[in-house]
């Protein structure tokens, strides 16, 4: 395999075109250069450079091997720095999961406090449900997620970041929207009801049912998306139980009712990782991020 002196010694000889001032330029004289360059050939395993006693030129060879021979340097040069930027966190790579419903109103405001924070370092984003997520925390493929309770504060260390109330979503001119009143569930416990999945949506499926006394007679449709319940209470399927950030999916033909309180309604989000796992980039964000847990 060549060096890198072997590269650097090609490089300053295609670029002079003359030994004598390529071995000048490069502090050494002219025979270990010449040596140099001829041991490159051998493990190259073709010339690389036509020399005669009036000149020195590249070979076709030669000077695509002279793009490449640059490309190599300037990594070699370049890969210190960039050990320190990662170990630093500065730069390389974030992988952050996110809910589909956590991503209505948290995550572009997150991910513009992220590039502030941390601006060279890229970011991969990937669109999980919380189990996921987890399961991806623990296997190290996920740095960062944007997820719902449960989960085992051992083994996952997290921040809230979001909290906001339950609404319930209706077609557009409803009866119910002409009450001047937070609704209560007798408003609509005959309404069909557009429900969350209890396998692929259990932390919605779980929440509104200790909320609300669910007549499960009455669900007509069990979905997994909050965009598809608002999508099927958009087309008068039934009303739905949806968290208040649903609201800015702007989706014409729907009204979004206040409940009236009640114990636990309140939709959270947290950012959560893996304690024994350590990425630079997120010891790095999460130092100066900051956590608003505002509705």
């Amino acid at each position: 395999m060549f060096t890198f002196d072997q590269l650097a010694g090609f490089v300053a000889v295609a670029e002079e075109l003359h030994f004598g001032r390529a071995a000048e330029r490069l502090n050494m004289t002219q025979p270990p250069l010449s040596r140099q360059i001829q041991k490159l050939e051998r493990i190259v395993g073709t010339e690389l450079l036509e020399r005669d006693n009036r000149k020195v030129q590249l070979t076709p060879a030669g000077l695509t091997f002279l793009d490449e021979a640059r490309r190599l340097i300037t990594l070699a040069e370049r890969a210190p720095a960039t050990a320190r930027r990662i170990a630093s966190g500065r730069s390389g790579v974030l992988r952050i999961g996110f809910t589909a419903a956590g991503g209505f109103s948290v995550l572009g405001p997150l991910l513009e406090q992220i590039s502030g924070i941390i601006p060279d370092v890229d970011i991969e984003l990937q669109e999980l449900v919380t189990g996921e997520q987890l399961d991806g925390l623990l296997t190290g493929e996920l740095d960062l997620g944007l997820a719902r309770p449960p989960f085992d504060s051992r083994t996952f260390d997290s921040r809230l970041l979001s909290h906001e109330a339950v609404m319930l979503a209706v077609p557009a001119g409803h009866p119910l929207t002409a009450l001047d009143r937070p609704i209560g569930p007798e408003d609509f416990s005959h309404e069909a009801l557009i429900m969350h999945s209890p396998t692929q949506a259990r932390y919605f499926y779980d929440l509104v049912v200790r909320l609300l006394p669910i007549r499960h007679g009455n669900v007509v449709h069990t979905v997994s998306q909050i965009v598809t319940m608002v999508s099927l209470v958009a087309a008068k399927r039934g009303v739905a139980l949806v968290p208040s950030s649903a609201t800015v999916l702007g989706i014409s033909g729907v009204e979004f009712l206040p409940l009236a309180p009640a114990p636990g309604n309140q939709v959270e989000l947290y950012a959560l990782w893996n304690r024994k796992v350590s990425n630079p980039a997120l010891s790095r964000l999460l130092q100066d991020l900051e956590f608003d847990a505002g509705p």
